[in-house]
């Protein structure tokens, strides 16, 4: 991959052409300063050659809210010249990179759950189960349903954690703000899921502060492995792997489960490095941590009841796609997910586009189409932006490689856009 000028966000043409989301002149002064073709650039923001062209022509303007990610987050823009984007038409949502949104937390909200505020208000241990298994199951539904009918929900429902604290004493209260750990965490996983990466890196500090503050060693080392996850899902391998690292090391107590996703996570920054003796000396290890914490599911806590031998398998999957071992890859990503179930129909999208890109990178066109478009619907329903791009970038793999089936990827995925 080119290597972006160092003056390339300070040239005059780029940073008024951003400014004023001109994108066709984006594409062309980018162009011009890296030496990119149409075909390198779509693949860095998920879109295939024609629609690069007609952008840069003034054919086709960009209104879509995730295209308009897509090109922030693929070409790096800087959040000094991202903060200069110009608002979206009234009745669009904001560009989510370029604000830190609702879900981010409050800056109040740190000081009332760790400052004892005097209170005639007693909390319960009864009271915090059922919270414990309103979370659970709140978890369970954004398998299902996805992230974006549950945020305000989960906001609210911190709150009302956090208001818990000034009536808790002793053992609860360490036990509510363990509580508020959990609820951030996922609170920052779901603003993730949306790509809204300050406001998720913003809670998952939370959660890790608070988790240190009870003592929780398996949400501290969490935070650190979804962090990790966070950097893989942007391509900067070397930061994924030392989060990993990281959480291996600063959390000495945590599962086995724990630390069997931690090492698989540096597993996956290894392999999108290129490293495969790593990658794959790595993720044997996490299958013998994952394999003796199958043993013992009762020492492993709640939110890792995703975490068993079949997404173990759908990860070696994942190294494989980033090796480009598309026999390996098809192999472990079909076995996993003929194994997964239904209701995890997020996670089952994103597998199964995934699916579709080594099918294309093995060059067999007609089954990686055929997968990718029988995934659209869910794809557009529940895995936008992640699923979504990575449809687009199966098409312009296919475009490349000449297969004609790409066009009909890219027709198919029109319909939808």
């Amino acid at each position: 991959m080119e290597e972006t000028p160092g003056g390339l966000w300070s040239h005059p043409q780029m940073a008024a052409a951003v400014t004023g989301e001109d994108w066709g002149a984006v594409f062309r002064v980018y162009r011009k300063l890296t030496g990119l073709s149409q075909m390198k650039l779509g693949e860095r923001i998920g879109l295939v050659q024609p629609d690069v062209s007609d952008i840069e022509r003034g054919r086709r303007r960009v209104t879509s809210v995730e295209v308009r990610q897509r090109i922030v987050s693929g070409l790096g823009i800087p959040v000094e010249l991202e903060a200069g984007l110009a608002p979206l038409p009234t009745g669009t949502a904001s560009v989510a990179h370029l604000v830190l949104p609702g879900p981010g937390p409050d800056e109040d909200l740190l000081a009332r759950v760790t400052s004892v505020v005097g209170s005639s208000n007693r909390v319960d241990a009864a009271s915090l189960d059922w919270l414990d298994r309103l979370l659970a199951e709140h978890r369970r539904a954004e398998d299902e349903i996805g992230s974006r009918p549950l945020v305000d929900v989960m906001r609210q429902q911190l709150r009302t954690v956090v208001d818990l604290y000034t009536g808790a004493r002793g053992p609860l209260a360490d036990r509510v703000v363990r509580l508020a750990s959990e609820h951030a965490q996922f609170l920052a996983w779901m603003s993730h899921d949306q790509d809204l990466p300050a406001a998720a890196l913003a809670w998952y500090d939370r959660s890790h502060e608070w988790a240190l503050e009870a003592g929780d060693a398996n949400m501290a080392a969490t935070t650190l492995n979804m962090k990790a996850h966070m950097a893989w899902s942007k391509g900067r391998a070397t930061r994924c792997i030392r989060l990993a690292e990281a959480s291996r090391w600063s959390a000495p107590g945590s599962s086995l489960g724990v630390q069997g996703m931690a090492t698989q996570m540096a597993a996956r920054g290894h392999a999108l490095n290129g490293d495969a003796d790593a990658a794959h000396r790595l993720l044997d290890e996490a299958q013998v941590l994952i394999s003796r914490a199958s043993e013992r599911p009762e020492d492993e806590p709640v939110w890792m009841y995703f975490y068993d031998e079949t997404w173990f398998t759908l990860q070696r999957g994942m190294a494989a796609l980033h090796l480009r071992d598309w026999q390996s890859a098809m192999g472990h990503l079909t076995t996993g997910l003929d194994s997964l179930p239904d209701e995890f129909r997020r996670d089952k999208t994103w597998y199964r586009v995934c699916l579709a890109h080594a099918f294309a990178g093995a060059g067999e066109s007609a089954q990686a189409v055929s997968v990718a478009v029988a995934s659209i619907p869910d794809a557009a329903a529940v895995g936008r932006p992640y699923a979504w791009n990575e449809l687009h970038t199966t098409a312009a793999l296919l475009i490349r490689r000449g297969a004609k089936e790409g066009r009909q990827l890219v027709a198919a995925l029109r319909e939808f856009d």
